[in-house]
């Protein structure tokens, strides 16, 4: 095909996109928390302590119980686990969505849902 006959093909090559830095699940936490008081929820949260060259968490029960729990006086209660964005569930921590999810709010949260939880904890939820 002669040159003058040719069409220019469009630059089809993928275009690079800065993505944020990945967050880690401490900071992402804090975040949660941060929002959860901005819109009146009261949280409750175990922290981990370090004991010797371990991190523990002094319980009573069963391992695995979600990171925050969630709970408003018109909004409801929320049992939330939270990951970052490859971050994977423990068995013992999916033991505990498993009898919980049919009975209460629960949810698994990355920060790519944070959208979805600003409209939750701004909303009356199940109760309202």
């Amino acid at each position: 095909m002669p040159k003058a006959m040719q069409t220019r093909r469009p630059n089809l090559s993928p275009r690079l996109y800065r993505m944020p830095p990945p967050i880690s699940e401490k900071d992402w936490q804090a975040q949660v928390v941060q929002l959860a008081g901005t819109f009146g929820w009261m949280v409750q949260h175990s922290r981990p302590a370090q004991v010797g060259d371990r991190w523990m968490t002094a319980i009573t029960g069963n391992v695995g119980f979600p990171d925050l729990v969630l709970a408003h006086r018109t909004k409801g209660v929320i049992f939330a686990e939270l990951k970052t964005e490859t971050g994977r569930m423990a068995t013992a921590q999916t033991d505990w969505r498993d009898t919980l999810a049919g009975h209460v709010e629960w949810y698994l949260w990355r920060p790519s849902d944070l959208p979805n939880v600003v409209k939750r904890l701004r909303s009356c939820g199940r109760i309202c």
